[in-house]
């Protein structure tokens, strides 16, 4: 509410309009002079009305004048990234400050309106501009386009808790349309060979052989994988359950993270043959932890170094390009996996929800958005089935049909 204070002949108005980015009160000020020939009775009303007016104006406006998009940015980081979200969400969104800076991070706040982003976005969109190109000289995903604009709109709904701006301006800009890309995955008669081909690596490759058997069999994400320990395993009921994830962090190193959703924290059944890989690769670890004596840190990770301590986050990737190499197949990247594994359930009837809580999405609209094409195409195979048999049945209507029309005096 705007406050009102006498000076002299001439009205004061102030009007709090929130905190600035160090935390002070920031405050908008307004002086009214009456007119000679009001009345004080007429001077009381206006003084009223423009006090009311002038609070209007701040809160369209509103209002931390100050504060410039960047520096508030980085307080946002400090202030809620970084206590509230992930590494892995953090490092990503560190990734897209260099373009949203360069196009917003000068502007002031209360500057900043739908017209502006929306031509952030456009740029960013536009591949012939040096904006819309990835490093290697790419056009930005509409995915990764999407990214940018949810950043900034995290850090202006903080804004709007902290009463720093009134609206977000993000809420009415447009977007690119998804990439029509279908997933690129292994066939069926590709993941046969290859799990034949794995099966003839040496012993001192069995971590990996390991690793990539049950990528196509559980479908978990890397992080997962790695972050597995021997005692998420109940060997007797032949089942696993994702607790944690094991990722990589450039400023931290490896570290250990909590599953990225709640539905990501999931069990699975896993078949006999997996089961008996785990104990095969269980035994030799058990040998290698004896000859290396003190030189092995326990960890209880499924997935280690050569010493126990948990596997780099590369590992898996660089053994498999090495590997693609040496046998000839074609190499795709270690998500992938993730994706066969999906479209095997999908392709054998599975129901979207059923799907979804085996890759642990956290709602059935990401598992029909991630993989649209694959269930369109199981759709189209029921489709098609069912119209075979409708066919069928509809020649042997109009065979029936045929045969009446020919009996002239049917029966009474």
């Amino acid at each position: 509410m705007a406050n009102i204070t006498k000076r002299g002949n001439a009205y004061l108005i102030t009007v709090s309009c929130g905190y600035a980015v160090d935390g002070k009160q920031v405050k908008q000020f307004k002086t009214w002079k009456p007119p000679e020939n009001m009345t004080a009775r007429q001077v009381e009303k206006e003084v009223q009305k423009q006090a009311v007016l002038f609070e209007e104006d701040c809160k369209q406006g509103q209002v931390t004048a100050v504060v410039k998009f960047e520096d508030f940015a980085r307080q946002w980081f400090k202030e809620y990234a970084e206590k509230k979200l992930k590494l892995q969400t953090i490092r990503g969104y560190h990734n897209l400050e260099p373009r949203i800076y360069k196009a917003i991070g000068y502007l002031r706040m209360d500057k900043i309106n739908t017209r502006t982003l929306q031509k952030f976005i456009n740029d960013i969109s536009d591949e012939n501009k040096p904006e819309g190109r990835t490093k290697l000289g790419g056009k930005l995903s509409a995915k990764t386009i999407k990214l940018h604009l949810s950043l900034i709109s995290n850090i202006f709904n903080y804004a709007i808790k902290q009463q720093m701006v009134s609206v977000n301006p993000c809420t009415n800009v447009a977007l690119p349309a998804p990439d029509k890309k279908e997933q690129d995955i292994y066939t069926v008669e590709e993941a046969q060979k290859l799990l034949f081909l794995l099966s003839q690596e040496p012993e001192n490759e069995l971590k990996h052989v390991l690793f990539f058997s049950m990528a196509m069999f559980t479908g978990f994400r890397r992080g997962e994988l790695l972050g597995l320990e021997y005692k998420d395993f109940d060997f007797n009921n032949k089942i696993v359950t994702i607790n944690r994830t094991s990722n990589y962090y450039e400023k931290v190193g490896t570290y250990t993270d909590s599953p990225k959703t709640k539905k990501s924290q999931r069990c699975l059944r896993l078949n006999d043959d997996l089961i008996a890989l785990i104990l095969k690769f269980r035994d030799w670890q058990d040998k290698e932890r004896a000859r290396l004596g003190s030189q092995w840190v326990n960890t209880d990770r499924l997935f280690t170094q050569w010493n126990g301590l948990p596997m780099g986050h590369n590992a898996p990737q660089l053994f498999f390009k090495r590997f693609c190499k040496k046998t000839g197949m074609r190499y795709i990247n270690v998500h992938s996996w993730r994706h066969f594994f999906a479209s095997a359930l999908i392709n054998s009837g599975l129901d979207v929800v059923s799907v979804q809580n085996c890759l642990g999405h956290v709602s059935p609209l990401v598992t029909l958005g991630t993989y649209s094409h694959a269930f369109n195409k199981a759709n189209a195979r029921a489709t098609e089935a069912i119209s075979n048999t409708i066919s069928l049945v509809g020649g042997n209507n109009q065979q029936i049909i045929s045969k009446t029309r020919k009996i002239k005096n049917p029966p009474a």
